[in-house]
């Protein structure tokens, strides 16, 4: 590699001088049927491709090469899942024919390159397969999380229009089963796009009726397939779509492309984690959402680690020392999870003193990532775990990690409630409502000055338009993130809310997060949510939700005034902070995420419609409850 960069500014600095040189060195650890010349073509901008003359099969570089160098003994996957009590380790070697005979099976079915499979599926090594099957075959997966309501799957096979769906009879919940099977019917006949094909793995604890002439088992297709070869695809090819929510209701299809993702990925594996072949990686997450795609399934393959594949939870399965238990056994190096895990398992045990009945010498490092990460949660975790906690800040839109700190360049200082600096690739800058650049350590609009890094997302299927509006139009050349916060005199970025979470209290504008990090840090809070709800008066006023840990079995009326009276204190009286309730739960989605947005409609008393991702809809009966006692309320 030439211009060897050892620090992390150089690097940053190297990708922001000469963003197609730079990423251009760093594709050379690809495996390209034509390697590229172009690093980056921005003749189209917001619509940049990279490694545009370049072409490649991400399957390939994810496991085929792995066994032509030797690893195919190497555990590719480490299937742990305590709701059925079963486990399962497969080798790259097992992983490659696998995937090779269910892309046959794919291709027996007419799907050919460009073709869509969408994929609705439980954290089950055979997502996994039909994910790498489909890249294989250069088709186009889109993967909905396993059991996601039929009006929302139907509108995502109308948008991707998929030639097959893959699917299983059920997703197992720590008490409960969930029939896939009538969701994916219902789907279909309210789609208006008819699909011909659907696979569906029968899992033991609910078999499925299968529709003659559509429906076919896994079992059956798998055992007649016949092994398909890698396609190569151009570099700029989608790999994948995957939706995330769209304000006006209609989900955005997110596309990656191939040659991006498999650079960037594989990259950031050593760069970011400091992860090397043969370390075992475990991204505590879901394969319906990006984490999943991208540290589950993609950069861990390509980079020849060995991934954790678990189908549990936190707590429940069947302890608060779940996750300690899981890093003894597979001798896990790596962790990454959201923060609201760790919050889960600090609630129910407050000192942490379950992960003292493990043997956790493996592990090297906690990354966090999905939300704010409150210092009080990053502390918390640290002095658990006695290794370095990073905070790090990315999107569904972005694939990977805008702020981090890259322990495998040189590993920063922690500066808690920041998730460090800006990765290299990415030129990240605050700015006001006119565009212009504001003071260090002044709140301002996030933004990522163009062109975007490689993996990140390229437009939205089917919707050039709207990618444009949606992300690029409020500021010229820049990536509006949607996120508010500062930079400090250090680069250090500190992402306070989502722009629409900063609320103007008597024309103060104050982060809801800031607020969040107080009563997060009040000893007898296990997890908080601020919103801003209307007030004739002031414009804005700030409403506190929180859960306590357990085992506290002090006064709420109490708590509440000792809650009131640290806002108060650290972030001023101009707060006007005055409103707290406790709660049991919080309203989220199944990816851990508060849902903020469907809060500030209760507290404003405006109509609001069922969140699709929510995870349990009876806690807004609840938290609307408890809003209305402290003088809040709205309908649905």
């Amino acid at each position: 590699m030439t211009g060897a960069a050892t620090t992390y500014k150089q690097q940053h600095s190297e990708a922001q001088t000469d963003p197609g040189r730079f990423w251009l060195e760093r594709a050379a650890a690809a495996d390209w049927t034509r390697s590229p010349t172009i690093g980056v073509d921005q003749s189209r901008s917001p619509f940049n491709r990279w490694f545009p003359d370049g072409e490649l099969n991400a399957c390939h570089n994810a496991l085929d090469r792995h066994v032509a160098a030797g690893r195919g003994e190497q555990a590719a996957i480490l299937y742990d899942s305590p709701v059925t009590g079963s486990k399962r380790q497969i080798s790259y070697a097992e992983l490659t024919d696998e995937v090779a005979r269910f892309a046959g099976a794919l291709a027996s079915f007419g799907v050919d390159k460009g073709d869509r499979v969408v994929i609705y599926m439980p954290m089950v090594p055979e997502a996994i397969v039909a994910m790498l099957a489909c890249a294989r075959l250069g088709a186009v997966h889109s993967v909905v999380f396993g059991g996601f309501a039929a009006k929302e799957l139907a509108v995502r096979v109308d948008d991707s229009q998929p030639a097959v769906i893959v699917s299983a009879s059920c997703g197992i919940e720590p008490n409960r089963t969930v029939a896939y099977k009538p969701l994916l019917d219902e789907a279909l006949e309210l789609a208006t796009h008819r699909v011909a094909t659907c696979i569906i793995l029968q899992r033991d604890a609910l078999q499925a009726e299968l529709l003659d002439g559509r429906d076919h088992a896994w079992q059956s297709v798998m055992s007649t397939a016949s092994a398909a070869p890698c396609v190569p695809v151009a570099s700029t090819d989608p790999l994948y779509v995957l939706y995330t929510s769209g304000t006006t209701g209609q989900p955005k299809g997110v596309v990656r492309d191939t040659g991006g993702t498999v650079v960037s990925l594989d990259w950031t594996m050593s760069a970011l984690y400091d992860a090397e072949p043969g370390d075992v990686y475990w991204a505590a997450s879901d394969i319906g959402w990006v984490v999943g795609h991208s540290y589950i399934v993609y950069a861990p393959l390509l980079n020849g680690c060995t991934s954790v594949l678990y189908e549990g939870k936190p707590v429940g399965t069947p302890d608060a020392g779940a996750f300690w238990r899981v890093i003894e056994e597979y001798k896990v190096k790596i962790l990454f999870t959201a923060p609201t895990a760790c919050r889960a398992i600090k609630k129910e045990d407050p000192t942490g003193s379950l992960a003292g009945n493990y043997n956790l010498s493996s592990l090297k490092s906690l990354f966090l990532a999905g939300e704010r990460c409150d210092p009080d949660t990053l502390d918390w975790a640290g002095a658990t775990l006695g290794v370095p906690v990073i905070d790090h800040w990315w999107q569904t839109e972005t694939g990977w990690a805008i702020a981090a700190n890259p322990l495998g360049i040189e590993a920063l200082p922690v500066k808690s409630g920041s998730p460090s600096v800006a990765m290299p690739g990415y030129d990240v800058q605050v700015l006001d409502t006119n565009g212009q650049p504001v003071t260090a350590g002044d709140i301002g609009s996030i933004v990522v000055k163009l062109p975007l890094p490689p993996g990140t997302f390229t437009t939205l299927w089917n919707a050039e338009e709207r990618y444009v509006s949606a992300y690029f139009s409020r500021f010229d050349g820049y990536y509006e993130t949607g996120d508010a916060g500062y930079i400090d005199s250090d680069g250090y970025i500190y992402v306070m809310a989502r722009t629409d979470d900063v609320i103007n209290v008597a024309g103060h504008r104050l982060s809801t997060g800031a607020m969040e990090e107080v009563l997060a840090a009040h000893p007898d809070v296990a997890e908080c949510a601020v919103m801003g709800a209307a007030d004739q008066l002031k414009g804005q006023l700030p409403v506190g939700l929180v859960i306590l840990n357990a085992g506290v079995d002090r006064p709420h009326d109490e708590i509440r005034d000792e809650l009131i009276a640290r806002v108060r204190k650290e972030i001023g009286p101009v707060a006007a902070f005055k409103s707290v309730a406790v709660v049991e739960r919080l309203p989220k989605t199944r990816s851990g995420k508060i849902l903020r947005g469907t809060l500030r409609a209760i507290a404003d008393q405006k109509e609001w419609n069922m969140p699709a991702t929510i995870e349990d809809p009876s806690v807004l009966d609840e938290v609307t409850e408890k809003l209305q006692a402290i003088g809040y309320a709205g309908g649905k």
